[in-house]
């Protein structure tokens, strides 16, 4: 569609649109203004059309008019949002560069957004430096602290066997611990949600004191099935309150969660828990969807579980008789009676000890079983620190499974920081789910882009305030220009952050920040504390400032990074047939990037063609 320049737009044009003459008329006096403002300065204009004049009762079609008529002579990667100077001082990075811009990066240091990319090429030249200065800006403890950050062994016998380097060396630590830590007030919000029918109902809130009290009764309740530390132990549920609170348990208590997703069939389910070893399953009897009751435990036993603890999803009755050896919630919980209210000590692991047991999508053969150690958690938390400014009082929504990622992500991205969690027990792509975004007062909403795409084609967020939402995420699928568009327009034009990884890295290696200027469906910036490449057809690492497109290449020291798989070669699979860079041989990722002539980045799919999840592998 052409649309025409901003200068050229008529009242009539916007009349044509559904608008009435009297709105018509003050929507383009306004527009006079601000071009009689503003002038050429197409990124600014757009800035106060989009914060002065347009609102998400507009028909979406003038949104369209304002953002294309506004750039139609700017050329490619045109900004649709830009930080303020003020509020990204206020930002986890602007507030930390204030403080020590100077310090780590010299008397070249200006402000947090003119300094910003200096700080990335800064962050990913020492890691050293910088990684140590997230996790004090975090606040992570250990019990043991590390000897170093880094160990990085140069040899040619060491970067076969490790690649990647070793973190944090001789550290113990409790990511859960970390979580329920007392940076906290007890009284403070920890997980807000709200199940799906009860759309009218106050949200349920748990208090950070809540959450310690629940979580420690189920890791005292753990102790009881005789399994050995370090034990592998699944999840097989909807993310709700119930499995966040058993994800932190296991964690706590010293063993490894394995996590798998309630969609799976009986058959993907089996899979994951004899790749995994696991000694005992969580999981519930129905997942309830409107006026669907889908089958949850019946699968597990169709899989072959060993021991499940069963939650009843409607009360205390079960919807079929639990099998001899199983357990229920009701009788899991009354075997630690004793210990409600009692701390439960965390059990402190050495940092490459496991966490939890994730699986890639296995769309091409057996999926890779791939470990979280417990460092990984710490990423995903700085992650959300460094990108989306996850900061205390934030409430966080991001629709997802702990059998993903982004389900663990979700869980450390927001306690680690000091946000609430929010929770919607019910499908995504309803109204009940939107005005939940609204009674929760979400602050961070997270996204894939089909869930988007639901909701524009539903018109299911019209009439809720979205307002309190500073930033979305974005993940799982490649956006849509006009749907992200959409989307920051529910929000009074907040940004989306983009935001692409994997599992085997714990989070992101490219995103957006809101220290740069945010393009529509667009990557800003590598993700702070990594380097990344694209090779040309020759495999060779073109100029890491210069356009190009091709495979995406990852320099290996990455903290949070996989070494291990559990059921194939992590070498062969990641490294072998990789170039080298500065001496080092490069990690494989997959991905087809482009780098524009403006410096933001975009996917195109999977260079082998083999697995096609809209172009990002991050779930």
């Amino acid at each position: 569609m052409v649309y025409k320049s901003l200068d050229s737009i008529s009242i009539s044009d916007i009349v044509n649109l559904g608008i009435s003459p009297e709105t018509a008329t003050q929507l383009h006096q306004k527009l006079t203004e601000i071009i009689q403002t503003y002038g050429s300065d197409a990124p600014q204009i757009w800035t106060q059309i989009s914060t002065r004049i347009l609102h998400p009762d507009l028909p979406f079609s003038f949104h369209q008019m304002m953002y294309y008529g506004c750039y139609v002579q700017f050329g490619p990667d045109p900004p649709a949002w830009l930080p303020h100077p003020e509020d990204a001082k206020l930002t986890n990075i602007g507030s930390l560069l204030e403080r020590r811009g100077k310090e780590l990066l010299g008397p070249s240091y200006k402000d947090p957004i003119s300094s910003y990319s200096a700080f990335q090429e800064f962050s990913a030249s020492n890691l050293e430096v910088f990684w140590k200065t997230i996790l004090e800006e975090m606040n992570i403890t250990f019990s043991v602290p590390p000897t170093r950050i880094l160990l990085d062994d140069p040899s040619k016998e060491n970067q076969l066997l490790n690649p990647g380097g070793r973190w944090l060396p001789g550290a113990y630590v409790n990511p859960a611990r970390n979580c329920l830590s007392t940076k906290r007030r007890l009284s403070d919000i920890a997980v807000i949600w709200r199940d799906e029918g009860n759309d009218e109902t106050p949200v349920n809130k748990m208090t950070f004191q809540q959450l310690r009290s629940e979580v420690w009764l189920v890791a005292y309740a753990l102790e009881t099935l005789g399994v050995e530390k370090g034990s592998a132990i699944a999840i097989d549920m909807p993310m709700d309150v119930k499995s966040v609170v058993i994800y932190l348990a296991i964690v706590l208590a010293g063993y490894v969660v394995v996590s798998i997703a309630d969609s799976f069939a009986p058959n993907e389910i089996s899979t994951r828990l004899v790749l995994s070893k696991a000694k005992a399953i969580f999981t519930q009897d129905l997942i309830i969807r409107g006026d669907r009751s889908i089958p949850l435990y019946s699968r597990v036993v169709d899989a072959r579980s060993p021991l499940a603890i069963v939650i009843p999803t409607r009360g205390s009755s079960f919807s079929t008789k639990l099998r001899a050896s199983d357990i229920s919630w009701h009788d899991f919980l009354e075997r630690a009676n004793n210990y409600k209210n009692v701390e439960f000590v965390a059990v402190e692991r050495p940092v490459e000890a496991f966490s939890n047991i994730l699986f890639s999508s296995g769309t091409t053969g057996e999926p890779k079983a791939i470990p979280w150690t417990f460092a990984t958690p710490f990423k995903a938390g700085a992650d959300a620190w460094c990108h989306m400014d996850i900061q205390k009082g934030d409430v966080i929504a991001w629709p997802t499974n702990l059998g993903w990622m982004m389900g663990p992500w979700l869980v450390y991205a927001s306690l680690l920081n000091g946000g609430s969690l929010a929770l919607y027990n019910g499908s995504p792509l309803t109204s009940g789910f939107a005005k939940f975004v609204q009674d929760a007062k979400v602050t961070m909403l997270g996204v894939i882009p089909s869930i988007v795409r639901a909701w524009r084609t539903k018109n299911c967020t019209a009439g809720f305030d979205w307002s309190n939402i500073r930033c979305f995420g974005s993940t799982g699928e490649a956006s849509n220009v006009d749907e992200c568009l959409w989307l920051m327009g529910r929000a009074h034009y907040k940004p989306v952050i983009e935001y692409c990884g994997g599992t085997e890295i714990g989070g992101g290696f490219i995103t957006g920040s809101l220290l740069q200027p945010q393009c529509l469906s667009a990557f800003s910036t590598p993700s702070l504390g990594c380097n990344l490449l694209i090779l040309d057809k020759n495999g060779i690492p073109i100029p890491q400032n210069a356009p190009g497109i091709g495979e995406l290449a990852l320099n290996p020291v990455m903290f949070g990074a996989s070494s291990t798989l559990l059921n194939a070669n992590h070498y062969d699979v990641y490294f072998k047939g990789m170039p080298s860079w500065n001496g080092k041989v490069l990690r494989r990722h997959g991905d087809v990037f482009e780098r524009t002539s403006r410096g933001y980045y975009r996917a195109h799919g999977r260079a082998d063609d083999t697995m096609n999840l809209g172009g990002i592998k991050c779930r």
